[in-house]
């Protein structure tokens, strides 16, 4: 079960409505979907989403962590985003490679990071780590 509170950590205090809705609603009851959509396939929905907005910030890398922590390989991530290049942009997809590649050659965060990252992310991520 997906678990978020980063919503109400980083904008409780001034926008109470918006984080509950990100940590109950979009965290708590969609992501939580599973027997309907895997955590896997959100994460590749939610990749390929960010990606063709062009959104490759640190939301963006850490949603590539959920996505390879949620059971997508090197490979099927190398596929997905050239797939998705020629749907969204090859600019988009370039940039997006420069994230995955980082992400799928180094090693899982360290809880220490995963936390770090959280607080100083501008729009909180799901997935199991």
């Amino acid at each position: 079960m997906v678990k978020q509170t980063a919503g109400r950590d980083q904008l409780g205090d001034f926008a109470p409505k918006f984080a509950q809705l990100n940590d109950d609603v979009l965290f708590g009851e969609v992501w939580n979907r599973e027997e309907k959509l895997s955590l896997r396939d959100r994460s590749l929905v939610t990749v390929v989403s960010l990606m063709a907005q062009g959104l490759v910030d640190s939301s963006f890398q850490y949603h590539l962590m959920s996505a390879k922590n949620n059971g997508i390989t090197k490979e099927e991530i190398a596929e997905i985003l050239t797939h998705a290049a020629f749907y969204a942009g090859w600019p988009k997809a370039w940039a997006a490679f420069k994230m995955a590649k980082d992400v799928w050659t180094k090693g899982s965060p360290t809880e220490d990071e995963r936390e770090t990252h959280e607080r100083n992310m501008l729009f909180p991520a799901a997935g199991r780590f």
